[in-house]
C-alpha cells in the first residue's frame, strides 16, 4: 500500500500536536515535518481566519509543491474564499466541526484529487461564481463594478505603503512578473492610468 505523505502547517504548536495525534493511527499516512514536506502528498493548513500569514503559506505551498491542500479554518469571508480558490484548495473543513475521522477523510479525498467543502461554503461559492459570470457578460467597455480580486487588493495595499515591485513580490511570495501582471491587468480592466491612480481608486472604493 502506497502511503500518503502528510505535512501539517500551523502557527500553534498545541494545535499541530493535536492534529498529528489524530492522524497517527491511520496506517495509510506518513507524517512529515512542515519544513521537510515532500513535493507531493497532502498539506494540512490550520488557521482561524485566513490572515495574511496563512494566505502567504497557502500561496507558497501552491506555487512550490505538487501537494494537495486541506484547509482547516474557522470561517472564510467572500474575498478569502476567492483567495482559497486561487491557491487551488479543493478541500475545506470547518475547524469547529472537525473530528479526527472527518480530517482523515478530507486528507484521503485530497490525495485522490477530489473536492470536499462544507455545504454552506459551496452555496456561497456558487453565488459568487454566478455574480462573476453575470458580470463577464456585461459590456466589455465598462469598468468592473464588482470589486477587486484578493490578490489585487494585496498588491495595491503594498503599493500604497510605498513598496516597489521587488519588495511586493518578496512579501507576497510572488514573482516580480506576477506583480506587474496583476497591476497591468487591474489598470487595463478598470481604465486606470498608473499605480497612483489605482491606489486612489482602491481607497475611494474602500478596498484598502
Amino acid at each position: 500500500m502506497k502511503r500518503i505523505p502528510v505535512s501539517v502547517h500551523t502557527s500553534d504548536p498545541l494545535t499541530e500536536a493535536g492534529i498529528l495525534s489524530c492522524l497517527r493511527d491511520d496506517p495509510a499516512l506518513t507524517l512529515v515535518g512542515g519544513s521537510d514536506a515532500p513535493a507531493e502528498g497532502v498539506a494540512v493548513v490550520i488557521t482561524g481566519r485566513l490572515h495574511e500569514l496563512a494566505e502567504t503559506r497557502l500561496r507558497r505551498l501552491a506555487r512550490g509543491t505538487e501537494q494537495s491542500i486541506v484547509l482547516v479554518a474557522d470561517q472564510l469571508r467572500e474575498p478569502e474564499m476567492m483567495a482559497v480558490v486561487e491557491c487551488g484548495v479543493r478541500v475545506v473543513v470547518w475547524r469547529g466541526q472537525a473530528t479526527p475521522a472527518q480530517l482523515v477523510e478530507a486528507i484521503h479525498a485530497a490525495a485522490r484529487g477530489e473536492s470536499l467543502v462544507p455545504p454552506d461554503l459551496l452555496d456561497r461559492l456558487m453565488v459568487q461564481t454566478g455574480r462573476l459570470y453575470r458580470h463577464s457578460l456585461s459590456d466589455a467597455d465598462q469598468p468592473l463594478t464588482l470589486g477587486l480580486a484578493p490578490r489585487e487588493v494585496d498588491v495595491l495595499r503594498l503599493v500604497a505603503e510605498g513598496l516597489g515591485t521587488r519588495e511586493i513580490a518578496d512579501k507576497l511570495a510572488y514573482s516580480e512578473r506576477t506583480v506587474k501582471k496583476v497591476l497591468h491587468t487591474l489598470m487595463t480592466r478598470m481604465h486606470l492610468r498608473n499605480r497612483a491612480h489605482a491606489v486612489a481608486y482602491a481607497l475611494r472604493e474602500g478596498h484598502i
